[in-house]
């Protein structure tokens, strides 16, 4: 946070309403009486602004969004800018009975609206008749008044950033009845107990609006970064692990497929009916000895008679010799 208890102080984020306005469960935050007028901590109002920005920043890094209100007329520009800036939904002209309690009806507006601005733009709209033209034109001017901020809502947001807790009173009571968690800026006439994140300060001058919009401006643009940040890594996590589990598929194939007889075979298949099986194998092998056994005999007839004519010869040469 960019901002010092100085800054707080010149922006005048101390001063609080009348005495006699003044809401008793705020005590905690009112550092005395000063001229009839309550006078703010600041020391309180610097550790609850950290404390709320924090938890913001944690909510929309986790992909969650954050609703800003503030329809009062000194708020309704900051929470355009605040909106537009970080990309949060917001409601600035005026909030809407049940657009939390009853947030089917209201989706169902909204996707008309979407409807009419879609036939806006590819100009399907100038050809309808002049008549139901200037209908549906007044019924979006009307609808754009109403859901400006909130056509990216698609559903419940995940915590209500309220300034003047007291003039947004509805959205409040809203929120608490769905358990939604609430940020508001609580000035000294509002009960700050009907919010969880508390953040004393002057809700009615400009410049405190200002200050203290910027700071939460700042954690929320730092969790939109972390989310980012955790998407992309997560996208590349991803493809690295496709490119791993490609290149261990190339190295060891497991389903390559063979072809023989014109019967595709998986390399498993393939080795095996390339190997004979046990069985096969020891036919294989008594029919080789069997041919060698049936070898041999005529081998050793053939030595035999090999040597009859060198016994039949021998006598015939010794006759010679005599004569």
């Amino acid at each position: 946070m960019n901002i010092t208890l100085k800054d707080l102080l010149d922006a005048g984020v101390h001063f609080g309403h009348q005495r006699r306005r003044w809401n008793p469960k705020s005590r905690e935050f009112v550092f005395g009486h000063l001229h009839g007028v309550s006078v703010i901590d600041l020391e309180k109002t610097y550790a609850s602004l950290e404390k709320a920005g924090k938890y913001m920043e944690d909510l929309v890094a986790g992909g969650g969004k954050v609703l800003l209100v503030g329809t009062k007329r000194q708020a309704q520009e900051i929470i355009r800018e605040a909106g537009h800036s970080t990309g949060m939904p917001f409601c600035a002209n005026r909030w809407l009975g049940g657009a939390l309690t009853n947030f089917q009806t209201i989706k169902r507006s909204l996707a008309k609206y979407k409807k009419y601005k879609a036939m806006e733009e590819d100009g399907s709209l100038s050809k309808m008749p002049k008549k139901e033209e200037a209908a549906v034109r007044r019924e979006m001017a009307r609808m754009n008044r109403n859901f400006e901020g909130l056509l990216e809502l698609e559903k419940l947001p995940s915590a209500l950033f309220v300034i003047d807790i007291k003039y947004e009173e509805i959205a409040v009571a809203e929120a608490r009845r769905l358990g939604i968690p609430i940020v508001g800026i609580v000035d000294t006439n509002a009960n700050p107990t009907l919010v969880d994140y508390p953040i004393p300060g002057n809700d009615d001058a400009v410049k405190s609006l200002r200050i203290i919009m910027d700071a939460v401006m700042e954690y929320l643009q730092a969790g939109v970064a972390q989310r980012e940040t955790r998407t992309s890594a997560k996208s590349v996590s991803a493809a690295a692990r496709e490119r791993i589990e490609q290149s261990q598929n190339y190295e060891n194939p497991e389903d390559d497929e063979v072809t023989i007889e014109g019967q595709t075979l998986s390399s498993d298949s393939a080795s095996a009916t390339s190997k004979p099986s046990g069985p096969q194998r020891d036919s294989a092998q008594e029919v080789s000895e069997s041919k060698g056994e049936a070898a041999a005999p005529s081998g050793e007839g053939a030595g035999e008679e090999s040597e009859k004519p060198q016994e039949t010869g021998s006598p015939a040469s010794e006759e010679k010799q005599e004569k």
